[in-house]
């Protein structure tokens, strides 16, 4: 039996405890114009299917419910690609159907392709890939062997790769191998672990947010997004910043996130969730797989620090981390063994992802590809901040939230204070954290002068003679409720 990579491993158990819900998709939806060849097309998710191994691998438990892996011979990994008729307008919500596929982990592939016919000149294909199987850097390779394999089909031969180094299985084994058993202290895995333990210990939780409802007694796993966009020019300015700063771009934006969490209700000491890609083979870089941990950064905001110095603490700490990157996240939760919730997840309930991985660009001869959007409606953690920086030098993604927790107006105005972090850091990177302003004009004048002018004229008598005048005025009003009854003025009076 083949065990399953610790990263997988975490997979199957989310997989199981949400009932297989779509929490866990990746997926991906290109628009195709132009005469394509489905069969082409079928032949050419094929040969990826066959090129890696972990997209026809399937799971089975033993006895104890221990889950292994069970990669299927290619004569049982043909993907099916159903055709689907759809009007234009149906394309949306024919997309958000499709993503929102509940994976049997133990009987299909975890991939899953559909072929949205809009006109015999106008498809959507959409694709569907379990994160048990996949990863944020899967994409380009992933788009480039479907590219070549479908460009080789419609030649008439098939397509001439070279062959990958290794396999995920083989990862699986030899992470296991390096990383050693967690129990002998002199393994790399005991090692990292102390670290964590000693960075993350008592981490007050849950982090205080701006919620709209109380938190229920079980997490629920619904979710939106809203826009999250920072113009060229501040994008430009925070990125001078880092490089000044001996910084990636990636820490300077938690800096921020963390001086916005305290803005929010935090507190001094927050914690920020962060997927890292954990490929550090370069073997590794032509694969399809899971290869993502977490890692925790806990941000220490106490004594009002500088943004400068706050981003430096954020390096440091960020540094250290990524010499502590191997060990599994739910290793580093049962040996911190904080207070377990349902209603919350351990450790962190805030997630940011800087998405520096390579273009997933989809390029099919004879086709005009252009990708499409294709999320859904689920959310990994209370908030989640997605960035990546577009071709005109903007920082674009989204904002991912609850919404049990969350309303769209809350998420699109912590959206809004998250940008007016930065621009204020970014015009004045030395600036005390708790003189950061992430109040808009309006909202000022709104909660300063509006909410609060409550000014009003007061007699000039003390207050047993006000109480006096309002009993000769009105006796019979009533003035005090109670437990067992009320008394009038004059009641109150006597």
């Amino acid at each position: 039996m083949i065990p399953l990579s610790f990263a997988q491993r975490r997979m199957w158990l989310l997989h199981q405890l949400e009932q297989g819900a779509e929490t866990y998709n990746i997926s991906a939806a290109f628009r195709l114009t132009g005469p394509l060849d489905r069969a082409v097309l079928v032949a050419a998710i094929g040969d990826v299917v066959g090129r890696h191994e972990i997209l026809r691998t399937t799971y089975v438990t033993d006895d104890e419910g221990e889950p292994s892996s069970r990669i299927l011979p290619l004569a049982e990994a043909s993907p099916q690609v159903p055709v689907i008729e759809v009007t234009p307008g149906d394309v949306a919500a024919a997309i958000e159907e499709a993503v929102s596929h509940r994976f049997d982990l133990t009987a299909e592939l975890p991939l899953r392709a559909s072929l949205l016919r809009c006109s015999p000149e106008e498809h959507v294909l959409v694709l569907v890939i379990h994160h048990i199987a996949s990863d944020g850097s899967s994409g380009a390779p992933l788009a480039r062997d479907l590219a070549e394999a479908y460009t080789a089909r419609l030649a008439g031969r098939e397509p001439a790769w070279e062959p990958l180094p290794v396999q995920y299985k083989e990862y699986a084994l030899w992470q296991r191998e390096v990383l050693g058993d967690a129990a002998d202290p002199d393994s790399s895995a005991a090692a990292q672990i102390e670290y964590w333990r000693d960075e993350l210990a008592g981490v007050p939780q849950p982090l205080n947010l701006p919620l709209d409802r109380p938190r229920s007694a079980e997490a629920g796993s619904r979710g939106d997004t809203v826009p999250l966009t920072v113009d060229p020019k501040v994008a430009a300015g925070l990125q001078k910043l880092a490089q000044e700063r001996g910084t990636t771009m990636s820490m300077l934006l938690q800096a921020a996130l963390g001086v916005l969490l305290q803005k929010l209700g935090g507190g001094n000491d927050v914690t920020i969730g962060s997927p890292i890609a954990g490929r550090t083979d370069e073997a590794l870089a032509d694969l399809v797989g899971c290869f993502v941990n977490t890692q925790v950064l806990r941000v220490d905001l106490s004594g009002d620090p500088t943004f400068t110095d706050l981003l430096t603490q954020v390096r440091n700490k960020a540094l250290t981390a990524y010499e502590n990157q191997d060990v599994p996240f739910d290793l580093v939760v049962e040996a911190i063994n904080p207070d377990r919730s349902a209603a919350y997840q351990p450790l962190f309930q805030v997630m940011f992802a800087w998405q520096n991985f390579a273009s997933r660009n989809l390029e099919l001869p004879r086709l005009k590809v252009e990708f499409e959007q294709a999320i859904t409606s689920t959310a990994m953690s209370d908030l989640f901040f997605f960035l990546a920086e577009d071709a005109a030098g903007s920082l674009r993604g989204d904002l991912q939230y609850a919404t049990h927790l969350f309303d769209r107006d809350t998420a699109e105005v912590i959206a809004a204070r998250f940008v007016r972090v930065l621009e204020q850091v970014l015009e004045n990177p030395h600036v005390p954290v708790g003189a950061v302003e992430v109040l808009g004009e309006e909202e000022r004048d709104w909660l300063v002068r509006r909410v609060n002018d409550t000014a009003r004229e007061v007699a000039a008598e003390t207050l047993p003679g006000a109480f006096e005048a309002q009993v000769a005025r009105d006796p019979e009003r009533v003035a005090l409720v109670g437990e067992e009854g009320s008394l009038t003025y004059g009641e109150f009076n006597r």
